[in-house]
C-alpha cells in the first residue's frame, strides 16, 4: 500500500487494542490498502494516556492480551501499565503494521457520500481520507470527564485528571486531594500516600472492592508455558471461564451474595475501625457499578497523613476545596480521578451518514446499535466496543476479538454479494435493542440501586450485554444478511429517473420507504410503465396482503397504485405500475427545426 493511498479500502480509527486487533485481522483476511488513524505519536490507546502511580489492569494479564497473540512476558498475574503497554508494541511489530499506522491524525469529520459510498474522513492535520469501510475503535475510556465544579478555574495549585498526569509536580511533602474514589484512585491513592504530606480523598459513593490476588509470575511457571504447549492457554482458559461463571449473578443479583460476602470480608478484615467500615460500605448490590480489585486501598486510608472525606464538593477556592459542611480542606494540588465520558460517544463529533443524517440525531434518545457495531443510517461504518457489547466481568480484548471477526465476515459478505454498501436495517436494529433492554431489566445493572456509567440520562443501560461473553460471541460468529441492506452502487446508478423517500400504503398499514425508479413509455400499448427497488422495514408486512391494493406515494404526489415483486440478490423487493408514475417526469426535450 502507498503511504500516500487516499482511497484505502478500509480506514481503522485508534491503535488501542480495538484498533490494532482490527487491523491485524484486516491483513489475515489478505486486505493490505488499509490506513490506521491515530490522535497521538504512539500507540496503545487508553495504554498509553494512562501513566498515573500505580496505574495497572484490573483483568488477569493472561487473559489480558489477544488470544492469537499470548504474551510470555507477563511478570505479575495482574500487569502494570508498562508491561502492558510495552506488549502492545511488540505485536505492532510482530505483524508489521507500523506502514499502516498514520500518527498526529485525530479525525474531526466523518461524511458519507451517497453517490460514491464511500466515506469522507478529514483529519486535524488537513489530510483527507475517502475509504469506502471506516472502524471506528476510539474506545469508551479515552476522554476524560471532570465534573464543572463551581470555582474549578480559581484554583492556584496545580490540578489534572488521572489519565493526564502531570509528572512534572512532585507530590512528596504537599497537601493533595483527590476527587474520586474509582477504579483509578484506588490504584494512585496508596502510591501518592507514600510521599505526599498529607491527602483527602473526597468519596461520593463507596464501592465495593475485592481483594487483588496479585503476586509475581514466577521463573518456573514462565518455562513451563514457554516449553510445554498448551499449558498458558489453560490457563487463559481458567481465568476465562471463572469470570464468566459470575455473569449468572449480575443477570439475577439475588445471586451475588457469594460475591458481596467476599467483599464484605475484605472490608473486614483490613478496616478495623467500625465507623470507617460503615462510611466505606455501599448500599447498593455488588455489580451496580464496577467492582473494583484492590488490597492496598483500605489501609492507604489508614494512614496517619489520609482523611476521607464524604460532605459533598460545594466549591473549589484558590486555597483548596469547601464541602457542604463548611470545612475548607487545604490543597496544594487536585487530582480529579472522575473517570471519563462514557455515556455520550460521538456526542460532539462529526459524523454525518446516509441522506445528511446525523448521529446527534439518531441518537436522540440515547445510544442505539445493532449486536454494539453497525448502525442504522451509517452504511460502511463499524463500531468496537459500540453500545450494549460490553460486561461487567470479563476482558473487553476477548469482545474485541469476536468485534473484529464480524466486520471481517461482513466484508466477506460484501465482496460475495459485489455490494458497494452495506447497512444495518432499521427494524432489526430496533428489534435487537428491543430484547436487549427488556432483558437488561432485572439486571443488577439496572436495578442493583445505583447511579453509575453503565445508565444513561434517560436511565437506560447503554453499556452491558446481558448475557454471557460466549453467548455474545457465538452471536458475532457470523453475521445475518437478512439483517442488513447490501446494494451495489452501479445498480443505483441505473435508476436515474427518481431516487428518495416515499410510502406505501395497503389498507390502513403505512410503510416509509426509500424508492429507486425508472421507466418508459411502453409502444405496445401506449402507458408508462414505471419499476425499480424498494427499501423499508415492513415492505415484507405490505407485500403478504395479497388481495389488499398497494400504493406508492412520493412527497405530495397521487397515490399510484403498484405490485411487489420477491427480493432480489440485494434483499430489496421490486416494484411496478403501469399509468402515471409516481414521481415526476423530467421534460422532454425536443429540436425544434429554425426556419
Amino acid at each position: 500500500m502507498s503511504p500516500g493511498t487516499s482511497e484505502p479500502d478500509v480506514l481503522v480509527v485508534g491503535t488501542g487494542f480495538a484498533g490494532l486487533c482490527m487491523a491485524i485481522k484486516l491483513k489475515e483476511a489478505g486486505e493490505e490498502n488499509f490506513v490506521v488513524l491515530e490522535k497521538a505519536d504512539r500507540v496503545g490507546g487508553t495504554w498509553r494516556e494512562n501513566t498515573y502511580p500505580g496505574c495497572g489492569c484490573d483483568v488477569m494479564s493472561l487473559m489480558y492480551s489477544f488470544s492469537f497473540a499470548p504474551n510470555r512476558n507477563w511478570t505479575r498475574m495482574y500487569a502494570r501499565q508498562p508491561e502492558i503497554l510495552e506488549y502492545i508494541e511488540r505485536v505492532v511489530r510482530d505483524y508489521d503494521l507500523t506502514p499502516h499506522i498514520r500518527f498526529g491524525s485525530e479525525v474531526i469529520s466523518y461524511d458519507f457520500d451517497d453517490t460514491t459510498d464511500r466515506w469522507r474522513v478529514e483529519t486535524g492535520s488537513g489530510a483527507v481520507y475517502h475509504p469506502r469501510i471506516v472502524v471506528a475503535g476510539p474506545g469508551p475510556l479515552h476522554k476524560p470527564s471532570v465534573p464543572a465544579f463551581p470555582g474549578r478555574e480559581s484554583f492556584a495549585g496545580t490540578a489534572f485528571h488521572s489519565a493526564e498526569w502531570d509528572h512534572s509536580v512532585d507530590l512528596a511533602g504537599k497537601r493533595v486531594a483527590v476527587v474520586g474514589t474509582g477504579a483509578s484512585a484506588v490504584q494512585f491513592v496508596p502510591e501518592v500516600a507514600k510521599t505526599a504530606a498529607h491527602v483527602d480523598v473526597f468519596q461520593r459513593t463507596p464501592h465495593w472492592i475485592l481483594p487483588k490476588l496479585d503476586r509475581p509470575i514466577t521463573t518456573a511457571e514462565k518455562a513451563v508455558f514457554a516449553g510445554v504447549p498448551g499449558v498458558q492457554k489453560a490457563y487463559r482458559g481458567a481465568i476465562y471461564w471463572s469470570h464468566e461463571s459470575l455473569i449468572a449473578g449480575f443477570l439475577h443479583p439475588r445471586l451475588m451474595t457469594v460475591l458481596e460476602s467476599a467483599a464484605k470480608g475484605l472490608l473486614r478484615r483490613q478496616v478495623r475501625d467500625p465507623a470507617l467500615r460503615a462510611t466505606l460500605t455501599p448500599g447498593y448490590t455488588i455489580g451496580c457499578k464496577r467492582i473494583l480489585v484492590s488490597s492496598n486501598y483500605y489501609p492507604a486510608l489508614q494512614r496517619e497523613n489520609v482523611d476521607l472525606v464524604t460532605s459533598g464538593i460545594e466549591e473549589i477556592t484558590a486555597r483548596g476545596i469547601r464541602t457542604e459542611d463548611g470545612t475548607t480542606h487545604e490543597a496544594g494540588v487536585i487530582v480529579y480521578g472522575t473517570g471519563f465520558a462514557v455515556g455520550d460517544r460521538f456526542a460532539n463529533e462529526h459524523l454525518v451518514g446516509r441522506r445528511g443524517l446525523t448521529i446527534q440525531r439518531a441518537w436522540r434518545d440515547g445510544m442505539e446499535a445493532y449486536l454494539g457495531v453497525a448502525v442504522s443510517g451509517f452504511p460502511n461504518f463499524f463500531l468496537m466496543m459500540g453500545p450494549n457489547s460490553g460486561g461487567g466481568n470479563q476482558s473487553i480484548v476477548f469482545v474485541i476479538e469476536a468485534q473484529a471477526h464480524y466486520v471481517i465476515r461482513c466484508l466477506a459478505l460484501m465482496k460475495k454479494r459485489d455490494a458497494t454498501r452495506i447497512e444495518v436495517r432499521a427494524g432489526a436494529q430496533r428489534e435487537f435493542n428491543r430484547v436487549v433492554h427488556r432483558k437488561l431489566e432485572g439486571s443488577v445493572w439496572n436495578s442493583g440501586g445505583c447511579d453509575s456509567w453503565y445508565l444513561d440520562a434517560t436511565g437506560h443501560n447503554r453499556a452491558a450485554w446481558p448475557g454471557s461473553s460466549a453467548s455474545y460471541w457465538r452471536r458475532l460468529r457470523t453475521p445475518d444478511d437478512r439483517h442488513f441492506e447490501l446494494s451495489s452502487l452501479a445498480e443505483r446508478e441505473d435508476d436515474t429517473e427518481y431516487t428518495g423517500p416515499g410510502v406505501l400504503t395497503s389498507g390502513d398499514l403505512t410503510v416509509p420507504v426509500e424508492v429507486f425508479l425508472n421507466g418508459h413509455v411502453e409502444p405496445l400499448d401506449g402507458q408508462y410503465h414505471w419499476y425499480g427497488r424498494v427499501v423499508g422495514d415492513g415492505v415484507d408486512a405490505a407485500k403478504q396482503r395479497g388481495r389488499i391494493p398497494l400504493f406508492l406515494t412520493i412527497g405530495d404526489g397521487s397515490a399510484a397504485p403498484a405490485a411487489l415483486a420477491e427480493r432480489d440478490p440485494w434483499g430489496h423487493f421490486r416494484i411496478a405500475g403501469v399509468g402515471a408514475p409516481p414521481f415526476p417526469l423530467a421534460p422532454v426535450e425536443v429540436d425544434v427545426p429554425v426556419s
